[in-house]
């Protein structure tokens, strides 16, 4: 836990002080000082290789970002005397941030960051903009759990309240190859299993796709199943990747529980479902995230939000988004608010889809215009594919960056970095800033031993079996039947 200062302030002439001293001042590493002048939010001079400060402009700093007894932004020179105060900021170490959606909620909590750790150059370039006093570091796999504490500004024996991060979903993923561990990505996945058991948190949380709940460890080519192979292991069904992530980390002596999430059932104006794990270090199992929301006002709770209420009160003079091309808008122009390619005549569908009418699944995502009076779809990385589009209910056009950033919850004033494209994956793959405070909630409930609200037999998300204890029966009787065959 921080000690933070309160100060008593009287007018003195300017000193000037070094990174160093300005890092001691302000509790924070002088890498992350550093950031701060680089991004011009705490004022500098570079002389040579070093930069110099005027503890002037420390003051200053801190009686803008609630550090201290507030001053009168009319007094530039002060006289400093101190004292201290003992207060409880749980700490957290993030990675896999992207743009900071599940940071940003969790901050809402109470939450401390420290450290964020994302490879991704415009997601880099996204934390260093809105946050330049956070250590960042890259990729997990080139840092030892001593190396991110030194990072973090953390002492060897300093307690982490929690860790958080969500490792790239793809490789469990049901639009993927569901290679899971085998995939790269899932490797990093397990370097930051490690991780977490190194670095001893409190509490950690995991957050990733529905398809993890049922992701092999091991995967099978599907032109390498059937009557002429071999039976599937029980490393290759369904559920094992999950099942090696609950051994290892029990194993370390966390408590795990989980579930499958709407983000909507939190206050986000969005449909969008994420399995979040949560860890204990004393061994309990964490109770289930509280809702803020509910479809249909169950339990006396407010209805979820809609797109018309995120988007309501925004300016649309200045929109950023793709375009259609001018043979897909020419269905568009046939279609309201809520609609889809099914509400178009029956030639008129065939013609739109082309060899993709006759192929299987629903294709709700072809020529998809938004409802007004419903959250969002879960929002893609890219909304002008054509089996994902994303369409404003009335315009013709896809959803605008301001938009998305609008569904995940983003304050307007948070820079989105890179490209137009690399604006839309960074808000895509983020979590919504709800669920994100939810977990939080939770967590600083736990930490503060308070009493955590739950409603029975609430609905969390639209599928079954997929808390811990309801998934393991699920599985258990999976691999029962495969060794019966066996």
């Amino acid at each position: 836990m921080g000690t933070f200062k309160i100060f008593v302030y009287e007018i003195m002439s300017s000193t000037k002080i070094t990174i160093k001293q300005a890092a001691s001042e302000l509790d924070l590493t002088p890498q992350q000082v550093r950031n701060l002048c680089r991004d011009n939010k705490l004022y500098a001079e570079k002389i040579g290789s070093s930069w110099i400060l005027e503890e002037e402009n420390i003051e200053y700093y801190k009686s803008n970002h609630n550090c201290g007894k507030t001053l009168d932004k009319a007094i530039t020179k002060t006289e400093l005397k101190e004292t201290t105060l003992s207060f409880k900021q749980p700490k957290v170490l993030s990675f896999f941030t992207g743009a900071m959606g599940l940071d940003l909620g969790i901050e809402k909590a109470g939450f401390k960051t420290l450290l964020a750790c994302e490879v991704d150059k415009a997601s880099r370039k996204t934390i260093v903009k809105n946050k330049p006093e956070i250590a960042l570091i890259g990729d997990i796999r080139d840092y030892s759990a001593s190396e991110i504490r030194i990072k973090a500004g953390l002492q060897n024996d300093e307690e982490i309240d929690l860790v958080v991060g969500g490792p790239p979903c793809q490789a469990f993923s049901t639009a993927g190859n569901r290679k899971g561990f085998e995939d790269e990505r899932g490797n990093v996945f397990l370097t930051f299993l490690n991780r977490i058991i190194e670095l001893r948190p409190k509490y950690a949380v995991i957050e990733n796709v529905r398809g993890i709940l049922s992701a092999p460890l091991k995967h099978r080519p599907h032109e390498k199943r059937g009557v002429n192979f071999p039976p599937l292991s029980p490393d290759e069904m369904k559920g094992g990747a999950l099942m090696h992530i609950i051994e290892a980390l029990s194993d370390a002596g966390y408590g795990i529980s989980f579930n499958l999430y709407n983000s909507a059932n939190f206050g986000t104006p969005q449909k969008r479902e994420r399995v979040i794990i949560i860890l204990s270090r004393d061994g309990k199992k964490a109770p289930y995230l509280t809702p803020t929301h509910s479809e249909n006002g169950d339990f006396n709770l407010p209805k979820w939000n809609t797109f018309k209420s995120a988007v309501s009160n925004m300016a649309y003079d200045k929109l950023n988004h793709l375009n259609f091309p001018e043979k897909r808008l020419k269905y568009y122009r046939m279609l309201g608010p809520g609609e889809y390619w099914k509400h178009l005549p029956l030639d008129i569908q065939k013609e739109a889809l082309g060899k993709s009418f006759y192929s299987g699944g629903g294709k709700t995502g072809f020529l998809r215009r938004l409802a007004w009076d419903s959250p969002s779809p879960t929002l893609v990385t890219h909304p002008a594919m054509p089996a994902t589009d994303l369409a404003h209910p009335e315009e013709d056009r896809p959803l605008s960056v301001e938009e998305y950033k609008r569904i995940q919850q983003f304050p307007d004033d948070w820079s989105i970095e890179g490209s137009l494209i690399e604006q839309y994956k960074q808000i895509g793959n983020a979590v919504p800033v709800g669920l994100g405070r939810a977990v939080g909630r939770l967590i600083m409930n736990l930490l503060n031993e308070e009493e955590i609200k739950n409603y029975s037999n609430f609905k969390y998300s639209r599928y079954r079996n997929t808390d811990e204890d309801s998934w393991l029966r699920a599985v258990e009787k999976e691999h029962s039947k495969l060794t019966l065959a066996l």
